[in-house]
């Protein structure tokens, strides 16, 4: 998607814009920590841009999709090589980054580890050592806080406020 004339690459710029506007300054989206990772999840034709309407469907899942749409949304930024599956590699690498680790922290990388396993243990419900679709979805439903549970990859209530003021306004006659 880039307007008319307009280059990918400008589009990418004011994609990254915005979307640093929704999610709020100063956070990093989880899983790939890119918007190129948001930009796959918008790209549901796998074309490498966007279209008007795969725009418009990704706004609505993040300003206002169901709890459906944001675990199947959540899933693909958090399934960093595409292959349908949360493995314990994938969570160690989205809670390391998503984690402030104290400077006296002997072993930082144990205290993860540590964490991936009882996510794990909570999340896994077919012991096979990775996350499945199923199993998130699960997991999700009986604990909600569960959906972010390896990194910020929604917008919180105060970041779509502005967002939907920033974009929704009234433009002067």
């Amino acid at each position: 998607m880039t307007e008319e004339g307009g280059s990918p690459s400008s589009f990418l710029r004011w994609f990254r814009r915005e979307l640093r506007s929704l999610l709020g300054s100063g956070r990093e989206v989880a899983g790939r920590h890119s918007v190129t990772a948001v930009f796959s999840t918008f790209d549901r034709s796998n074309t490498g841009s966007i279209t008007v309407v795969e725009w418009v469907e990704g706004l609505g899942v993040l300003l206002r999709g169901t709890l459906e749409e944001k675990m199947k949304y959540c899933f693909a930024i958090y399934d960093l090589n595409g292959d349908g599956y949360i493995s314990r590699e994938e969570m160690f690498q989205m809670l390391k980054n998503s984690l402030l680790i104290q400077p006296a922290d002997e072993e930082p990388d144990e205290g993860v580890k540590d964490l991936v396993e009882i996510a794990l243990k909570k999340m896994d419900y077919d012991h096979d050592g990775k996350l499945s679709f199923m199993d998130f979805e699960k997991a999700v439903r009986e604990e909600s806080l569960l959906l972010e549970a390896f990194g910020p990859c929604l917008p919180d209530i105060k970041s779509i406020i502005a967002f939907e003021q920033k974009v929704f306004r009234e433009t002067p006659k």
